[in-house]
């Protein structure tokens, strides 16, 4: 059962439905290029509030409607005095404080400045083709401060990660996918449609498993001699769990598993 969360939702501004145990939560400011403003940013962190605390949710979906994934700041917001992010958890509500349960990014148009960020934050992109990547922050002399400084390096190459905030330059679908930025490139249109069959197939494994494999990968480049005694932490408890076995039974028996999270 879900949460309740203390941050006020936009029903408007933030959509956010299920879908056979995916969450999708979709930017709804089409007008604006789905710009973030301090509603914004609230209702998305509500939304990861309630995929994370709900059982019957095992994977989310991000994506911008009318086809575009993000601006990034709502300058006209920020200049009237709002601040599109939520203390401790960062822009837009995810950036600081991603969910433990798997995120994927459906791109469809530009994912810039801090839209881009915000697609950092998730773990799979899925791109149209026509989709554009940018961290532009330099051409005003800012700093992508939001995580492109900080984490871009980490998903691409060093020599993109500062040619994209260096230049301030964008990338399109097809060298993003090449360097690993993007799972997948898809045609125009269909980003959210592909985003959600990902999600799902990841939604129909062990709960316990896929926890456990998105935290050892993204703890344990902090890591240092004692890795294997950390790494064993987090994968006994699994290894032993209710779930282990109703894998290797459902396997033996050639039937569909019947996941409980324990």
């Amino acid at each position: 059962m879900a949460a309740q969360s203390d941050l006020t939702v936009s029903e408007d501004e933030v959509l956010v439905e299920r879908r056979d145990g995916v969450q999708i939560i979709t930017l709804n400011r089409p007008r604006a290029k789905n710009a973030v403003n301090a509603n914004v940013a609230k209702a998305v962190a509500a939304a990861v509030d309630e995929l994370d605390a709900d059982d019957e949710l095992r994977a989310g979906v991000l994506t911008g409607a009318g086809g575009a994934f993000s601006a990034g700041m709502d300058l006209k917001a920020f200049l009237n005095g709002e601040r599109p992010s939520v203390p401790g958890r960062g822009f837009c509500g995810i950036t600081q404080a991603p969910p433990r349960k798997p995120m994927i990014a459906a791109v469809e148009g530009w994912a810039l400045a801090g839209g881009f960020e915000v697609m950092l934050a998730c773990d799979l992109v899925v791109a149209g083709r026509s989709a554009r990547f940018g961290v532009p922050e330099v051409k005003r002399s800012l700093v992508a401060a939001a995580g492109g400084a900080l984490e871009l390096a980490n998903r691409v190459p060093r020599a993109l990660a500062l040619e994209m905030l260096l230049t301030g330059d964008p990338i399109d679908a097809a060298r993003a996918e090449a360097a690993g930025l993007v799972n997948r490139v898809v045609d125009d249109g269909t980003a959210l449609d592909v985003a959600c069959e990902l999600a799902a197939r990841i939604a129909g494994n062990g709960p316990l498993g896929v926890a456990a494999s998105k935290r050892i990968v993204l703890e344990s480049p902090g890591w240092g001699e004692d890795r294997w005694a950390r790494h064993d932490e987090i994968v006994a408890p699994v290894m032993s769990s209710e779930d282990a076995r109703e894998g290797a039974t459902a396997f033996a028996e050639k039937r569909d598993p019947v996941w409980r999270g324990r």
